[in-house]
C-alpha cells in the first residue's frame, strides 16, 4: 500500500499528459443535445463517482446522478438512455455488473465512457470511449493510486464536457502537491495516535468533499477494522448525531472551502457534545494540512491522499497489515 501510494505523483503526471486528447474525445462523444449524465461503479470507484457527480453537473449544467445497477442487472427494466452520457468506473474493468450496465446503456441509446486501469478489459471493450488510467498493477487490496487517478480522470472528462472552475496550470500542479503531502506524514500519524483504541469513527465532508469522507472511511474500515462511516454534515445532523457523545472521534474534511453554514452549525453541536473533532483542510488549526489556494474542485484528490495516509498510519500503529485485510480480495465479482 505504501509503495502504491508513493507511485501517485508519477501516475497522475503521466495521466495528465493526455488531458488535451481526452477533452477532445469527450467533446466529440457528447450527445446533442446532452440531456444528462449518469455514473455507475462499486466500492472505491463508487466513491469516486460521487465526486464525478458534482464536477460533471457543475461543468455541464445538466442533471447528473448515480445509476442503480440493479435496475439493469436484477430487474432488467429497459431505460431510454437517448441523450445521456454514462460513465462506468472500475479499476479492474472486470466487475460483471458494471460491464453489463454499460453495455445495456449503450444498447438503449446512450453514449458511454469507461474509466479503467487497463484498456484491454471487459469494461473497456463495451464502451464508446475508454480512458485508461495506466496506474500500473495495484497489489494491495485497498485501492490508492487508481482512486486518485480516477478522480483526476473525472476532472479531465469534466473539462471536455463543459466549463470548469480551474485553470490548466492548477490541474497540472496536482502531482507535485500530492508528492508534498506524501512527504509530510506528521499530521496523519497524529490522527492515528488520537484514534488509538477507538473502534468507531465518523468522517464528514459536504459537497465536493463528500468523496474524501466516504473514501477515507472505507480505507479505515478496510485496513484496520474500525467501524468508520463517511457522511455529510447535513445528514449527520438529521439523526445520526444522537450517537455522538464525549470523546467520540470525528474527522472533518472541507474547512477553508466554500462557506457552509451547516458545517459551522455541526461544529457547534459537536463541541457541545464533547466530540473529538480533527480537521483536514487548508485552514488554520487543521490537524492534517492541505495546500493553500487550490481551487475547491481540485481539493478532493489531495484530501483522499490524506485519508490514505491516515488509514495506513492507523493500521501500522495497531500492528495490522493494510495490504491484505482478512476476508477481502482485490476484485469483487458482483453481478
Amino acid at each position: 500500500m505504501a509503495a502504491e501510494m508513493a507511485d501517485q505523483p508519477a501516475v497522475l503526471h503521466r495521466l495528465l499528459e493526455h488531458r488535451g486528447e481526452v477533452a477532445a474525445r469527450v467533446r466529440g462523444l457528447l450527445p446533442d443535445p446532452l440531456v444528462g449524465i449518469t455514473l455507475v461503479a462499486r466500492g472505491s470507484s463508487d466513491n469516486a463517482a460521487v465526486f464525478g457527480r458534482y464536477i460533471l453537473e457543475m461543468a455541464t449544467r445538466r442533471p447528473t446522478g448515480l445509476t442503480a445497477p440493479s435496475i439493469h442487472t436484477l430487474y432488467r427494466v429497459p431505460v431510454d438512455m437517448r441523450g445521456y452520457l454514462t460513465v462506468g468506473i472500475s479499476q479492474s474493468g472486470r466487475t460483471p455488473e458494471i460491464v453489463t450496465v454499460l453495455g445495456r446503456v449503450r444498447e438503449q441509446g446512450g453514449r458511454t465512457i469507461a474509466l479503467v486501469n487497463a484498456a484491454s478489459s471487459p469494461l473497456g471493450e463495451v464502451a464508446d470511449l475508454t480512458i485508461e488510467l495506466a496506474a500500473g498493477e495495484e497489489r494491495a487490496v485497498p485501492a490508492t493510486k487508481t482512486v486518485t487517478a480516477t478522480l483526476v480522470a473525472l476532472a479531465m472528462v469534466a473539462a471536455g464536457a463543459g466549463d470548469v472552475a480551474w485553470s490548466d496550470a492548477e490541474l497540472t500542479a496536482l502531482p507535485e502537491q500530492v508528492a508534498d503531502l506524501l512527504a509530510d506524514g506528521a499530521g496523519p500519524e497524529s490522527v492515528a495516535v488520537a484514534l488509538d483504541g477507538a473502534d468507531r469513527l465518523l468522517v464528514t465532508g459536504r459537497g465536493l468533499h463528500l468523496v474524501a469522507a466516504m473514501e477515507t472511511a472505507l480505507k479505515v474500515r478496510e485496513t484496520s477494522g474500525v467501524m468508520a462511516e463517511g457522511i455529510s454534515p447535513a445528514d449527520l445532523r438529521h439523526g445520526p448525531i444522537a450517537a455522538v457523545g464525549p470523546g467520540f472521534p470525528v474527522l472533518a474534511f472541507g474547512g477553508g472551502g466554500t462557506p457552509d453554514p451547516d458545517s459551522g452549525e455541526l461544529a457547534r453541536l459537536l463541541d457541545e457534545r464533547g466530540a473529538h473533532v480533527m480537521e483536514v483542510s487548508a485552514g488554520a488549526g487543521a490537524v492534517c494540512s492541505l495546500p493553500a489556494r487550490v481551487p475547491e474542485p481540485l481539493l478532493p484528490p489531495l484530501e483522499v491522499v490524506r485519508g490514505q495516509q491516515i488509514a495506513a498510519a492507523i493500521a501500522r500503529l495497531r500492528g495490522l497489515d493494510p495490504d491484505a485485510p482478512p476476508g477481502l480480495s482485490k476484485v469483487t465479482l458482483t453481478h
